[in-house]
């Protein structure tokens, strides 16, 4: 099929839809992409993105803006929230492949930068309410969890509460490692920070199980004293991190199906809008640049659209299906309530750690190691 005969209409401007509509004007296609809001920006939070989603980003000529706006990650350190250190693994000697802090709102300025760069059309102010009226040769529904294609396609698959409920915050920097993500972990509750644009913020995330989510929606500001308590018995490393939060947002994670259907027609989902994922693997980001790359790749290389639909649906599901249940079976590792139990998990961490880290950081290679963008150059 010749791709450069086809209108191509991507629904949202976040990181999935931009790097769709690059996708597809880099091999030639027309693009045009619907966003509600009233420009393209994003604010908030850090995101982490690991050697699968940046081989796309670079696939898409911006492995060097990357460079210029994230920080490559280092280290990743394991703490018990009391007493202290667990276990360090140096990724740059184990692992030489790419990881990156970024602040969200840099990776959509670099991807918005690339869109414009080739030539794609975006219409922002723009709430597309009906896909079917849009006249595209081909509908891409990258519009997240509220998507509203994945229900033209799927019908309503309804979400439950995963019983955890997370925090996210920026904070100043607090002067210790800039290129190191560190997990502390404790009984039924677990906090992540790592930097972002060069050491000048850490990307706060603490995640906490509980029995309700009670907010009317599923995102929601938070109070920080609210967390500052929750996590109060968290070591001295830990509280002078939250004693810097002013704004602080809160949400429950909820578990939605992966969505059985991600193609028809003319129609197709990626990102969040067919596959939301919990954070626990850090692969939302990286999941969205994947699907991006090869609908894109899988629309040029097809004899025709129904062809080629099939083959993306046929090459992603599976994987992102694997990864999501890999993200939700994750978080318990953090969260072990008995102290025997912890003891014991920690102590195999360290000893993991010291006598096979090199074990410990493949055991997620297919993850990682994964590279959609083999053989094809644009």
């Amino acid at each position: 099929m010749d791709i450069k005969t086809l209108n191509i209409a991507v629904i949202g401007a976040g990181i999935g839809g931009l790097a769709a509509a690059c996708a597809f004007a880099l091999r030639g296609a027309r693009v045009t992409v619907h966003e509600q809001a009233a420009a393209i920006t994003e604010v908030g939070a850090g995101l982490q993105i690991s050697p699968n989603g940046f081989a796309v980003l670079r696939g898409l000529g911006l492995g060097g803006a990357v460079e210029k706006v994230g920080g490559r990650a280092g280290t990743v350190a394991l703490h018990d929230y009391r007493k202290g250190p667990v276990l360090r693994l140096d990724l740059k000697r184990l692992d030489s492949r790419d990881y990156w802090f970024l602040h969200r709102a840099d990776l959509i300025d670099l991807l918005h930068r690339g869109v414009n760069d080739t030539g794609v059309t975006i219409e922002v102010n723009t709430r597309i309410t009906d896909p079917g009226a849009l006249t595209a040769d081909l509908v891409i529904g990258a519009d997240g969890l509220h998507s509203v294609l994945r229900p033209r396609l799927n019908g309503t698959l309804a979400p439950f509460f995963t019983r955890q409920v997370a925090w996210r915050a920026l904070v100043p920097h607090d002067g210790t490692r800039t290129d190191e993500a560190r997990v502390y972990m404790a009984p039924r509750r677990h906090l992540v920070s790592y930097p972002v644009r060069g050491g000048e913020l850490l990307n706060l995330v603490a995640v906490e199980e509980r029995s309700a989510w009670a907010e009317e929606s599923w995102s929601a500001e938070g109070d920080p004293d609210d967390l500052r308590a929750r996590f109060s018995d968290f070591g001295a490393a830990v509280q002078g991190k939250l004693k810097r939060i002013r704004k602080v947002g809160k949400w429950g994670l909820f578990r939605h199906p992966v969505a059985p259907v991600w193609a028809d027609g003319r129609y197709a989902l990626l990102g969040d809008a067919a596959h939301p994922t919990l954070p626990f693997m850090a692969q939302g980001a990286s999941l969205a640049l994947e699907d991006a790359w090869v609908l894109a790749a899988a629309t040029a290389e097809a004899p025709d659209l129904d062809a080629a639909l099939a083959a993306y649906q046929a090459r992603r599901i599976g994987r992102a299906t694997r990864v999501v249940d890999a993200a939700s079976g994750n978080a318990w590792k953090y969260h072990i309530s008995s102290k025997p139990l912890r003891f014991a998990a920690h102590a195999a961490l360290r000893l993991g750690g010291a006598v096979a880290p090199e074990r410990m950081m493949r055991q997620f290679d297919w993850i990682y190691g994964h590279d959609v963008t083999a053989g094809e150059t644009l």
